[in-house]
């Protein structure tokens, strides 16, 4: 029987050949072998996270997280995934029109105040919460949302552009 590290050694070959499918195959079949090594489970979460499949890279990383509560690398990579989940589901909420907009957009600012309490350092978490707020009339909080993005990416143009857009609206309500 393989150990671990010979299917780790595997797949990572296959990540360098940018054959991710096949990698997430040789982690799988490593878990499979070796169910209890919380590693393989995280790793198989990162590439699957690379390879934009969410769901499982969610599934993985819980169980490398319950296997290893004590690693605090699985623990902060299953936050990013979660603040992402919640950034997707508020994303999808602040693009619907129609009726029931405003209730909408205050549970997407709640999904997305999580997203951002999960992963501090996602600057798209931080942006789609102003714009929530702002949308919300809420110009104080948008305002602070977008300078923490801001923080986090001082050369991003749009950021700027976006804080001024969120004072002009302030201005012409007030």
């Amino acid at each position: 029987m393989m150990k671990p590290e010979d299917y780790m050694q595997q797949a990572y070959r296959c990540i360098l050949q940018n054959d991710f499918e096949q990698a997430i195959r040789w982690f799988e079949s490593a878990i499979h072998a070796h169910p209890e090594h919380a590693e393989l489970y995280y790793r198989c979460s990162i590439t699957h996270a690379r390879s934009q499949h969410l769901s499982p890279a969610l599934q993985y990383a819980r169980k490398a997280v319950e296997l290893s509560q004590d690693t605090e690398e699985y623990r902060l990579h299953l936050q990013t995934l979660e603040a992402k989940q919640l950034s997707i589901q508020a994303k999808g909420m602040l693009e619907q029109a129609g009726s029931g907009t405003h209730e909408r957009y205050v549970q997407a600012a709640r999904l997305l105040k999580q997203a951002v309490k999960l992963d501090p350092l996602s600057v798209e978490a931080h942006v789609m919460l102003a714009l929530a707020y702002s949308d919300l009339n809420e110009f104080d909080l948008a305002t602070k949302a977008v300078r923490d993005a801001l923080s986090l990416d001082p050369q991003n143009g749009q950021l700027h552009l976006l804080l001024d857009q969120i004072k002009q609206r302030m201005n012409s309500i007030q």
